[in-house]
Protein backbone atom coordinates (compact mmCIF):
# COMPACT_ATOMS: atom_id res chain seq x y z
CA UNK A 1 0.00 0.00 0.00
CA UNK A 2 1.69 3.27 -0.57
CA UNK A 3 2.23 5.73 1.67
CA UNK A 4 1.20 9.57 1.71
CA UNK A 5 4.63 10.52 0.59
CA UNK A 6 5.04 7.73 -2.24
CA UNK A 7 1.88 8.93 -3.47
CA UNK A 8 2.72 12.57 -3.68
CA UNK A 9 6.22 11.46 -5.37
CA UNK A 10 4.26 9.31 -7.87
CA UNK A 11 1.88 12.09 -8.77
CA UNK A 12 4.87 14.28 -9.01
CA UNK A 13 6.76 12.33 -11.28
CA UNK A 14 3.68 11.75 -13.36
CA UNK A 15 3.08 15.23 -13.50
CA UNK A 16 6.87 15.79 -14.59
CA UNK A 17 6.84 12.95 -16.97
CA UNK A 18 3.59 14.98 -18.68
CA UNK A 19 4.89 17.88 -18.55
CA UNK A 20 8.23 16.19 -20.48
CA UNK A 21 6.20 14.64 -22.98
CA UNK A 22 3.72 17.82 -23.70
CA UNK A 23 7.22 20.28 -24.82
CA UNK A 24 8.86 17.24 -26.82
CA UNK A 25 5.64 16.91 -28.70
CA UNK A 26 5.62 20.79 -29.00
CA UNK A 27 9.52 20.43 -29.73
CA UNK A 28 8.29 17.50 -32.29
CA UNK A 29 6.07 19.91 -34.04
CA UNK A 30 7.83 22.52 -33.82
CA UNK A 31 10.77 20.17 -36.34
CA UNK A 32 8.13 18.58 -38.34
CA UNK A 33 8.22 20.22 -41.53
CA UNK A 34 5.17 20.74 -42.83
CA UNK A 35 4.28 20.27 -46.61
CA UNK A 36 2.72 24.17 -46.90
CA UNK A 37 6.36 25.02 -45.84
CA UNK A 38 8.11 22.49 -47.76
CA UNK A 39 6.58 23.79 -50.97
CA UNK A 40 6.83 27.89 -49.28
CA UNK A 41 10.79 26.93 -49.49
CA UNK A 42 10.19 25.82 -52.76
CA UNK A 43 9.31 29.07 -53.60
CA UNK A 44 11.74 30.83 -51.85
CA UNK A 45 14.52 28.69 -53.75
CA UNK A 46 13.16 29.07 -56.86
CA UNK A 47 13.47 27.00 -60.25
CA UNK A 48 16.26 24.48 -60.69
CA UNK A 49 17.35 21.25 -61.52
CA UNK A 50 14.91 19.84 -59.20
CA UNK A 51 12.01 22.29 -59.28
CA UNK A 52 9.81 23.42 -61.91
CA UNK A 53 6.48 26.44 -61.61
CA UNK A 54 4.05 26.38 -64.06
CA UNK A 55 1.38 28.41 -64.58
CA UNK A 56 -2.38 27.67 -64.34
CA UNK A 57 -2.98 30.97 -66.60
CA UNK A 58 -2.26 32.59 -70.07
CA UNK A 59 -3.04 35.80 -71.91
CA UNK A 60 -1.40 39.36 -71.66
CA UNK A 61 -0.93 40.36 -68.57
CA UNK A 62 -4.33 42.45 -68.27
CA UNK A 63 -6.24 39.54 -69.36
CA UNK A 64 -5.41 36.62 -68.22
CA UNK A 65 -7.79 33.63 -68.11
CA UNK A 66 -7.26 29.75 -67.64
CA UNK A 67 -4.81 27.59 -69.46
CA UNK A 68 -6.45 24.34 -71.15
CA UNK A 69 -6.19 21.65 -68.87
CA UNK A 70 -5.29 19.44 -71.48
CA UNK A 71 -1.68 21.82 -71.60
CA UNK A 72 -1.57 21.58 -67.85
CA UNK A 73 -2.16 17.96 -67.42
CA UNK A 74 1.23 17.61 -70.29
CA UNK A 75 3.28 20.06 -68.47
CA UNK A 76 2.80 18.04 -65.24
CA UNK A 77 3.10 14.68 -67.17
CA UNK A 78 6.59 15.88 -68.69
CA UNK A 79 8.29 17.63 -65.46
CA UNK A 80 7.32 14.20 -63.38
CA UNK A 81 8.55 12.01 -66.49
CA UNK A 82 11.52 13.98 -66.72
CA UNK A 83 12.72 14.31 -63.30
CA UNK A 84 12.04 10.73 -62.43
CA UNK A 85 14.10 9.95 -65.34
CA UNK A 86 17.32 12.25 -63.38
CA UNK A 87 17.57 13.12 -60.30
CA UNK A 88 13.96 13.46 -58.64
CA UNK A 89 11.93 17.03 -58.02
CA UNK A 90 9.01 18.73 -57.71
CA UNK A 91 6.69 20.65 -60.03
CA UNK A 92 4.33 23.06 -58.22
CA UNK A 93 1.18 24.39 -60.80
CA UNK A 94 -0.37 27.78 -59.98
CA UNK A 95 2.56 29.45 -59.89
CA UNK A 96 4.92 32.03 -62.47
CA UNK A 97 8.59 31.22 -63.33
CA UNK A 98 9.14 34.41 -60.32
CA UNK A 99 7.75 32.55 -57.70
CA UNK A 100 4.26 34.40 -57.33
CA UNK A 101 1.43 32.50 -56.76
CA UNK A 102 -1.47 33.41 -59.24
CA UNK A 103 -3.35 30.08 -58.80
CA UNK A 104 -5.64 27.47 -60.01
CA UNK A 105 -8.92 29.15 -61.55
CA UNK A 106 -10.37 26.07 -62.67
CA UNK A 107 -13.41 24.27 -61.87
CA UNK A 108 -12.93 21.05 -59.62
CA UNK A 109 -13.70 18.51 -61.78
CA UNK A 110 -11.05 20.75 -64.35
CA UNK A 111 -8.53 20.11 -61.08
CA UNK A 112 -9.07 16.49 -60.14
CA UNK A 113 -8.13 16.07 -63.89
CA UNK A 114 -5.04 17.32 -63.51
CA UNK A 115 -4.35 15.24 -60.52
CA UNK A 116 -4.88 12.51 -62.50
CA UNK A 117 -2.24 13.64 -64.94
CA UNK A 118 -0.10 11.38 -62.89
CA UNK A 119 -1.90 8.23 -64.73
CA UNK A 120 -3.19 9.57 -67.93
CA UNK A 121 0.02 11.13 -68.71
CA UNK A 122 2.44 8.72 -68.18
CA UNK A 123 3.05 6.01 -70.75
CA UNK A 124 0.48 3.12 -70.14
CA UNK A 125 1.54 0.81 -67.22
CA UNK A 126 4.20 2.71 -65.70
CA UNK A 127 3.97 3.72 -62.11
CA UNK A 128 5.88 6.75 -61.29
CA UNK A 129 8.00 7.12 -57.94
CA UNK A 130 5.58 9.62 -56.60
CA UNK A 131 6.58 11.38 -53.23
CA UNK A 132 3.38 14.37 -53.03
CA UNK A 133 0.29 14.33 -54.83
CA UNK A 134 -1.38 17.36 -53.36
CA UNK A 135 -3.88 20.48 -53.90
CA UNK A 136 -2.95 23.24 -51.27
CA UNK A 137 -3.94 26.59 -50.33
CA UNK A 138 -1.48 28.99 -50.00
CA UNK A 139 -1.86 33.12 -50.03
CA UNK A 140 -5.44 32.36 -50.16
CA UNK A 141 -4.84 30.53 -53.67
CA UNK A 142 -5.43 27.07 -55.12
CA UNK A 143 -2.05 25.61 -56.16
CA UNK A 144 -1.28 22.01 -56.82
CA UNK A 145 2.53 20.33 -55.32
CA UNK A 146 4.13 17.24 -57.19
CA UNK A 147 7.16 15.60 -56.19
CA UNK A 148 8.94 12.48 -57.38
CA UNK A 149 11.68 10.32 -56.43
CA UNK A 150 14.64 9.07 -58.65
CA UNK A 151 13.72 6.12 -60.80
CA UNK A 152 15.74 3.07 -59.57
CA UNK A 153 14.21 0.42 -62.02
CA UNK A 154 13.52 1.33 -65.24
CA UNK A 155 13.16 4.48 -67.38
CA UNK A 156 10.13 6.55 -67.57
CA UNK A 157 7.91 7.46 -71.15
CA UNK A 158 5.01 10.24 -72.04
CA UNK A 159 1.96 8.44 -73.15
CA UNK A 160 3.29 8.52 -77.07
CA UNK A 161 6.29 6.77 -76.20
CA UNK A 162 8.84 9.76 -76.12
CA UNK A 163 11.29 9.93 -73.17
CA UNK A 164 12.66 12.81 -71.61
CA UNK A 165 15.32 14.19 -69.13
CA UNK A 166 15.71 16.72 -66.75
CA UNK A 167 19.05 18.98 -67.14
CA UNK A 168 19.26 22.21 -65.51
CA UNK A 169 15.92 24.17 -65.80
CA UNK A 170 14.89 22.76 -69.31
CA UNK A 171 13.54 19.12 -70.32
CA UNK A 172 15.27 17.39 -72.75
CA UNK A 173 14.84 14.09 -74.99
CA UNK A 174 16.37 10.79 -73.81
CA UNK A 175 16.61 7.60 -75.04
CA UNK A 176 13.49 5.86 -75.50
CA UNK A 177 14.77 2.09 -75.11
CA UNK A 178 13.56 0.56 -71.96
CA UNK A 179 16.19 -0.33 -69.19
CA UNK A 180 16.19 -3.02 -67.34
CA UNK A 181 18.69 -2.60 -64.07
CA UNK A 182 20.52 -4.79 -63.40
CA UNK A 183 20.38 -5.77 -59.17
CA UNK A 184 23.17 -4.57 -58.29
CA UNK A 185 22.37 -1.37 -59.98
CA UNK A 186 19.21 -1.22 -58.33
CA UNK A 187 20.43 -2.22 -55.02
CA UNK A 188 23.07 0.98 -55.68
CA UNK A 189 20.68 3.37 -56.96
CA UNK A 190 18.71 3.09 -54.27
CA UNK A 191 21.32 2.62 -51.32
CA UNK A 192 21.70 6.99 -50.08
CA UNK A 193 17.73 6.95 -50.02
CA UNK A 194 16.85 4.43 -47.63
CA UNK A 195 16.34 4.64 -44.18
CA UNK A 196 18.73 4.13 -41.53
CA UNK A 197 17.22 2.54 -37.82
CA UNK A 198 18.99 4.02 -34.85
CA UNK A 199 20.38 7.16 -36.94
CA UNK A 200 19.44 10.30 -35.17
CA UNK A 201 20.30 14.20 -35.64
CA UNK A 202 23.35 13.93 -33.14
CA UNK A 203 24.77 11.61 -35.09
CA UNK A 204 25.57 14.57 -37.75
CA UNK A 205 28.03 17.17 -37.70
CA UNK A 206 25.58 19.50 -36.64
CA UNK A 207 27.80 22.93 -36.36
CA UNK A 208 28.51 21.90 -39.75
CA UNK A 209 24.73 21.62 -40.72
CA UNK A 210 23.68 24.36 -39.50
CA UNK A 211 25.80 26.56 -41.56
CA UNK A 212 24.93 24.93 -45.20
CA UNK A 213 20.66 25.49 -43.61
CA UNK A 214 21.78 28.68 -43.21
CA UNK A 215 23.06 29.29 -46.86
CA UNK A 216 19.82 27.37 -48.04
CA UNK A 217 17.27 29.25 -45.73
CA UNK A 218 18.65 31.44 -43.55
CA UNK A 219 17.05 30.71 -39.98
CA UNK A 220 16.02 27.27 -41.57
CA UNK A 221 16.76 24.80 -38.56
CA UNK A 222 19.04 21.62 -38.91
CA UNK A 223 15.86 19.38 -39.01
CA UNK A 224 14.01 21.35 -41.31
CA UNK A 225 16.69 21.47 -43.78
CA UNK A 226 16.96 17.91 -43.79
CA UNK A 227 13.38 17.22 -44.31
CA UNK A 228 13.61 20.29 -47.45
CA UNK A 229 16.64 18.54 -49.07
CA UNK A 230 15.31 15.12 -49.25
CA UNK A 231 17.62 13.67 -46.38
CA UNK A 232 14.97 12.53 -43.84
CA UNK A 233 11.40 12.24 -42.98
CA UNK A 234 9.37 12.77 -39.83
CA UNK A 235 7.48 9.21 -38.79
CA UNK A 236 5.93 8.71 -35.78
CA UNK A 237 8.71 7.82 -33.77
CA UNK A 238 10.34 10.87 -34.67
CA UNK A 239 12.89 12.18 -37.73
CA UNK A 240 14.46 9.10 -39.39
CA UNK A 241 17.29 9.99 -41.47
CA UNK A 242 18.49 8.62 -44.86
CA UNK A 243 21.51 7.15 -45.60
CA UNK A 244 22.99 9.92 -47.55
CA UNK A 245 22.63 12.32 -44.27
CA UNK A 246 24.99 10.03 -42.24
CA UNK A 247 27.41 9.85 -45.53
CA UNK A 248 27.38 13.27 -46.02
CA UNK A 249 27.36 14.58 -42.12
CA UNK A 250 28.37 11.58 -39.91
CA UNK A 251 30.75 12.47 -36.94
CA UNK A 252 31.48 8.73 -36.78
CA UNK A 253 31.27 7.58 -40.55
CA UNK A 254 32.95 4.11 -39.34
CA UNK A 255 29.74 3.37 -37.79
CA UNK A 256 27.73 3.65 -40.88
CA UNK A 257 29.88 3.22 -43.16
CA UNK A 258 33.15 0.70 -43.54
CA UNK A 259 34.88 2.43 -46.77
CA UNK A 260 34.05 5.95 -46.79
CA UNK A 261 37.80 6.40 -47.36
CA UNK A 262 40.15 6.91 -50.54
CA UNK A 263 43.67 5.46 -50.35
CA UNK A 264 46.89 6.61 -51.54
CA UNK A 265 49.26 4.11 -53.32
CA UNK A 266 52.63 6.07 -54.46
CA UNK A 267 54.03 3.82 -56.77
CA UNK A 268 57.90 3.34 -57.59
CA UNK A 269 57.95 3.61 -61.45
CA UNK A 270 55.29 3.18 -64.28
CA UNK A 271 53.98 -0.03 -63.10
CA UNK A 272 52.40 -2.27 -60.14
CA UNK A 273 55.20 -4.84 -59.37
CA UNK A 274 53.77 -7.83 -56.95
CA UNK A 275 55.92 -10.30 -54.46
CA UNK A 276 59.36 -9.26 -53.60
CA UNK A 277 59.14 -6.51 -56.85
CA UNK A 278 56.01 -4.67 -55.02
CA UNK A 279 57.02 -1.23 -55.35
CA UNK A 280 54.60 0.55 -53.67
CA UNK A 281 56.24 3.42 -51.24
CA UNK A 282 53.55 4.71 -49.05
CA UNK A 283 50.14 3.52 -48.75
CA UNK A 284 47.95 6.29 -46.87
CA UNK A 285 44.43 6.34 -46.03
CA UNK A 286 42.02 8.99 -45.72
CA UNK A 287 38.50 8.56 -43.76
CA UNK A 288 35.53 11.05 -43.06
CA UNK A 289 32.18 11.98 -44.10
CA UNK A 290 31.93 13.17 -47.34
CA UNK A 291 32.45 16.77 -47.04
CA UNK A 292 35.47 16.23 -44.98
CA UNK A 293 37.02 13.46 -47.31
CA UNK A 294 36.45 15.82 -50.03
CA UNK A 295 38.65 18.27 -48.12
CA UNK A 296 41.10 15.73 -46.73
CA UNK A 297 42.01 14.02 -50.22
CA UNK A 298 42.68 16.96 -51.64
CA UNK A 299 45.03 17.95 -49.07
CA UNK A 300 46.36 15.03 -49.31
CA UNK A 301 46.97 14.51 -52.58
CA UNK A 302 48.85 17.97 -52.94
CA UNK A 303 51.98 17.05 -51.51
CA UNK A 304 52.17 14.36 -54.39
CA UNK A 305 51.75 16.70 -57.41
CA UNK A 306 54.65 19.73 -56.38
CA UNK A 307 57.48 18.72 -58.40
CA UNK A 308 59.68 22.13 -58.17
CA UNK A 309 59.13 25.52 -56.79
CA UNK A 310 60.21 28.84 -59.17
CA UNK A 311 60.22 32.69 -58.50
CA UNK A 312 57.17 33.55 -59.94
CA UNK A 313 56.21 36.79 -62.15
CA UNK A 314 54.81 38.33 -58.61
CA UNK A 315 58.45 37.93 -56.94
CA UNK A 316 56.90 35.67 -55.35
CA UNK A 317 57.89 31.43 -54.66
CA UNK A 318 55.66 29.41 -56.68
CA UNK A 319 54.69 25.84 -56.63
CA UNK A 320 54.39 23.78 -60.15
CA UNK A 321 52.06 21.41 -60.53
CA UNK A 322 52.64 18.17 -62.95
CA UNK A 323 49.09 18.00 -63.14
CA UNK A 324 46.18 20.92 -63.31
CA UNK A 325 45.02 21.50 -59.96
CA UNK A 326 41.41 21.81 -60.81
CA UNK A 327 41.24 18.69 -62.89
CA UNK A 328 42.47 16.55 -60.29
CA UNK A 329 40.42 18.17 -57.73
CA UNK A 330 37.26 17.44 -60.46
CA UNK A 331 38.54 13.88 -60.41
CA UNK A 332 38.73 13.20 -57.03
CA UNK A 333 35.48 14.84 -56.40
CA UNK A 334 33.41 13.15 -58.88
CA UNK A 335 35.01 9.77 -57.78
CA UNK A 336 33.59 10.95 -54.02
CA UNK A 337 30.08 11.51 -55.25
CA UNK A 338 29.52 9.18 -57.34
CA UNK A 339 30.98 6.15 -56.42
CA UNK A 340 28.55 3.25 -55.29
CA UNK A 341 28.62 2.76 -51.74
CA UNK A 342 26.60 0.09 -51.94
CA UNK A 343 30.28 -1.77 -52.33
CA UNK A 344 32.63 -2.14 -48.83
CA UNK A 345 35.45 -1.01 -50.69
CA UNK A 346 37.41 2.51 -50.76
CA UNK A 347 38.02 4.81 -53.83
CA UNK A 348 42.15 4.05 -54.54
CA UNK A 349 44.52 6.39 -56.33
CA UNK A 350 47.28 5.55 -57.67
CA UNK A 351 50.40 7.94 -58.48
CA UNK A 352 52.86 6.49 -61.02
CA UNK A 353 55.91 8.43 -62.11
CA UNK A 354 54.28 9.00 -65.56
CA UNK A 355 50.32 8.97 -64.42
CA UNK A 356 47.42 8.96 -61.71
CA UNK A 357 44.67 6.73 -62.00
CA UNK A 358 41.63 7.33 -59.58
CA UNK A 359 39.54 3.98 -59.12
CA UNK A 360 36.20 4.52 -57.62
CA UNK A 361 33.87 1.15 -56.50
CA UNK A 362 31.07 0.24 -59.01
CA UNK A 363 30.57 0.57 -62.61
CA UNK A 364 28.96 2.86 -64.60
CA UNK A 365 25.36 3.37 -64.06
CA UNK A 366 23.55 1.35 -67.52
CA UNK A 367 22.18 5.05 -68.57
CA UNK A 368 25.82 6.41 -69.12
CA UNK A 369 28.59 5.17 -71.20
CA UNK A 370 32.05 5.43 -71.65
CA UNK A 371 31.65 6.47 -75.19
CA UNK A 372 29.38 9.67 -73.34
CA UNK A 373 31.64 10.63 -71.49
CA UNK A 374 34.09 10.78 -74.12
CA UNK A 375 32.41 12.72 -76.58
CA UNK A 376 31.77 15.27 -73.78
CA UNK A 377 27.80 15.15 -74.02
CA UNK A 378 27.15 16.47 -70.63
CA UNK A 379 25.46 13.66 -68.69
CA UNK A 380 23.32 15.24 -65.84
CA UNK A 381 22.67 12.02 -63.93
CA UNK A 382 23.63 10.24 -60.59
CA UNK A 383 23.90 7.42 -59.12
CA UNK A 384 23.68 8.88 -56.00
CA UNK A 385 21.09 11.58 -56.18
CA UNK A 386 20.59 12.79 -52.73
CA UNK A 387 24.25 13.10 -52.39
CA UNK A 388 24.62 14.66 -55.32
CA UNK A 389 21.95 17.44 -55.01
CA UNK A 390 23.55 18.20 -51.47
CA UNK A 391 26.66 19.01 -53.11
CA UNK A 392 25.63 20.36 -56.63
CA UNK A 393 23.44 23.18 -54.13
CA UNK A 394 26.37 23.98 -52.08
CA UNK A 395 28.51 24.97 -55.53
CA UNK A 396 31.14 21.73 -54.55
CA UNK A 397 30.35 19.77 -57.70
CA UNK A 398 28.84 19.71 -61.41
CA UNK A 399 27.10 16.37 -62.69
CA UNK A 400 29.70 13.42 -64.24
CA UNK A 401 29.36 14.48 -67.36
CA UNK A 402 30.28 18.53 -66.91
CA UNK A 403 33.05 17.76 -64.78
CA UNK A 404 34.35 15.34 -67.57
CA UNK A 405 34.21 18.24 -70.05
CA UNK A 406 36.07 20.40 -67.54
CA UNK A 407 38.91 17.83 -67.32
CA UNK A 408 39.33 17.21 -70.53
CA UNK A 409 39.54 20.85 -70.56
CA UNK A 410 42.16 21.62 -68.43
CA UNK A 411 44.59 18.91 -69.25
CA UNK A 412 44.28 19.72 -73.23
CA UNK A 413 45.32 23.75 -71.89
CA UNK A 414 48.14 22.07 -69.98
CA UNK A 415 49.09 20.52 -73.45
CA UNK A 416 48.68 16.84 -71.65
CA UNK A 417 47.53 13.56 -72.89
CA UNK A 418 43.83 13.45 -72.84
CA UNK A 419 42.42 11.39 -69.54
CA UNK A 420 41.92 7.82 -70.27
CA UNK A 421 38.38 6.20 -68.83
CA UNK A 422 37.77 2.84 -67.72
CA UNK A 423 35.01 0.63 -66.96
CA UNK A 424 34.08 -2.75 -65.99
CA UNK A 425 31.52 -4.83 -63.63
CA UNK A 426 32.98 -3.62 -60.33
CA UNK A 427 34.79 -0.51 -60.71
CA UNK A 428 35.52 3.21 -62.80
CA UNK A 429 38.80 4.84 -63.65
CA UNK A 430 39.93 7.62 -64.73
CA UNK A 431 43.68 8.11 -65.82
CA UNK A 432 45.75 11.20 -66.22
CA UNK A 433 49.23 11.24 -67.64
CA UNK A 434 52.08 13.94 -67.10
CA UNK A 435 54.74 14.76 -69.45
CA UNK A 436 57.66 14.93 -66.92
CA UNK A 437 58.07 11.80 -65.91
CA UNK A 438 59.08 12.49 -62.08
CA UNK A 439 60.96 9.91 -60.05
CA UNK A 440 60.28 9.32 -56.53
Amino acid sequence: MLTLSSKARLNQTFKTFINFESKFKIQLMDDVLLLTDRVKNTLILGESHFREFKSALEGRPDNKKPRQVKSICADIGEALVSFANADGGAIIIGVEDDGTITGIPHSEDDVQAMLNSINTHVYKGQQLPLNNVNKLILDGKSILYFSVNKGTTMIYQLPDGRCVRRKDRTTIPASIDQIQFERQEIKSREYDSQYVDGAIVTDLDVRLLQGIADQYIKGLSIERYLQQIGLAEYAQNGLRLKRAALLLFATDIDRWHPRCQVRFLKVKGNSLEAGEKYNVVSDDIVKGNIFELVIKSWEHLRSYLAYKTEFGTNSQFEQKYIYPEDAVREAILNAIAHRDYSIANAIEIYIFNDRMEIKSPGALISTLTIKNLYELEGSHESRNALIARVLRENKLMRELGEGMKRIFSLMQKQELKKPELYSNGLWFRVTLSNKNHIHF
